[in-house]
């Protein structure tokens, strides 16, 4: 008689016929990534699993629980430094420019220490995070350990996953194989690898918002925005009004920030993909009033978790005068 794999069985519970299949827990999630991340799963059951969560739609405790497998796996590696904001950045396929990068300058010019992480991303045709950090000099890590090093002198710093968590970054370069995202650009998002009080979250679709919230409750995250942001990345959109699920001292509630223009044409797609644009930005040398709504809206945000019992119009006033008032000539 033929035993069944041990990662069968969530497999199994995933993927039975209708009125049959069910969410996995907690614990179930986490010892199904623990397995994945320690290659202790065949290719087979990795892709029919990936795909299966994705179809039936994955829970908060899912998610959490893949979260805790991934940070488990380089707990050893955390420094004694914590960042204030934790500000991932997971989006693939950057379609517009990753203007929320002058949002997080500002926001560590504030005096707050910044750990920005996430993935490569495609680069012909797009706009990655990567290139853009580079026009600005920001320090981008190979560890954690050295960007913990490197936040004790400065206020901004990145790193990649594939220098903390590589076997989750094997998972993102899963997706030309199946044609789809997966749970892990969901999840990844929630990593917070230096355990900072307050997390950014950008999601793609409104509907996993929720998710996102529960997953932060689950994983016992003080202070979060939860919106959804361009390109799914943590970047505000002006021209609408953002709902957000925030956590303020693990109670979670939702605040609407009013939108910051009536344009509402800006074509976000059609935008000059080259990285040298965020410094022209900087430097006011481009007249483009949507995008720096977005920077000033998304710095607004940011500032809630630290500025509570400031409204959302003080706030976004607070962060168009920082945004005044920045030194143009900094970066030149």
């Amino acid at each position: 008689m033929t035993i069944d794999h041990p990662f069968a069985q969530y497999v199994k519970a995933i993927g039975k016929g209708p009125n049959m299949w069910r969410d996995l827990t907690f614990d179930e999630a986490r010892d199904a990534m623990d397995m994945i991340l320690n290659d202790q799963v065949d290719p087979l059951q990795l892709g029919a699993f990936l795909l299966l969560l994705r179809r039936k739609g994955e829970s908060g405790p899912e998610f959490a629980g893949m979260t805790a497998a991934a940070k488990k796996s380089f707990q050893s590696e955390l420094p004694e430094t914590r960042p204030d904001y934790d500000w991932p950045s997971y989006a693939d396929r950057h379609r517009q420019q990753p203007w929320f990068i002058l949002a997080a300058i500002l926001l560590a010019d504030q005096g707050y220490k910044i750990l920005m992480h996430g993935i490569e991303g495609n680069l012909e045709g797009f706009a990655p995070t990567r290139p853009a950090l580079d026009v600005f000099g920001i320090s981008q890590a190979t560890s954690l350990q050295e960007a913990g090093k490197l936040l004790q002198s400065e206020n901004l710093v990145y790193v990649g996953l594939e220098h903390f968590c590589n076997p989750l970054q094997k998972l993102f370069d899963l997706r030309p194989l199946l044609g789809v995202r997966t749970a892990v650009n969901t999840f990844a998002r929630a990593l917070n690898p230096m355990d900072a009080d307050c997390q950014m979250q950008g999601v793609f679709h409104p509907p996993y918002k929720d998710s996102h919230l529960q997953t932060a409750k689950l994983l016992g995250q003080k202070n979060a925005m939860i919106f959804k942001g361009g390109g799914g990345e943590v970047m505000r959109n002006p021209m609408k009004p953002a709902r957000i699920d925030v956590l303020h001292d693990t109670e979670a509630s939702e605040i609407t920030w009013p939108a910051l223009t009536s344009d509402n044409t800006y074509k976000w797609r059609e935008e000059d993909l080259a990285p040298t644009q965020l410094l022209k930005m900087w430097e006011g040398r481009l007249d483009l009033p949507v995008p720096e709504f977005g920077i000033i809206g998304t710095l607004s945000v940011a500032l809630k978790m630290k500025m509570p019992d400031l409204t959302t119009d003080e706030l976004d006033s607070r962060a168009a005068e920082i945004w005044k008032n920045r030194d143009k000539a900094r970066f030149s």
